[in-house]
């Protein structure tokens, strides 16, 4: 099956742009010593996400979309483990990681919910 999806109508995707963008805001307040370790990599990660769901867009079949949607997910681990280590070692406070795992949640969901709809071919 030829994937014709236009990235920026999923809402998955606009989702997790958003979730891109609250981790550059929320990694702004990082020490500067972190410039090259947690904030790179939490904001290497959230970009990671929405960038693998538009290239899945653009694959042949919906075998390749589906293997772009895992590496997102596989993505969306990743900053939730940085995020926690973060909340562990103080860089983001309780209060500010319980808003960020929520959404990075929901994203979780919502891939896992377009891969099923893929593989059932009912997307």
């Amino acid at each position: 099956m030829k994937i014709k999806h236009n990235f920026k109508n999923l809402n998955v995707w606009k989702k997790s742009g958003d979730l891109a963008v609250k981790v550059y805001k929320t990694t702004k307040s990082f020490p500067s010593e972190e410039k090259f370790g947690i904030t790179s990599q939490m904001r290497r990660a959230s970009v990671s996400i929405p960038s693998n769901i538009a290239e899945g867009t653009a694959k042949s079949t919906s075998k390749s979309f589906v293997n772009s949607l895992d590496i997102s997910l596989g993505k969306s681990y990743e900053l939730e483990t940085q995020a926690i280590i973060a909340n562990l070692v103080g860089l983001i406070n309780d209060e500010e990681f319980q808003i960020l795992d929520q959404d990075i949640t929901e994203v979780q969901r919502m891939i896992n919910g377009l891969i099923s709809s893929v593989e059932s071919n009912s997307y």
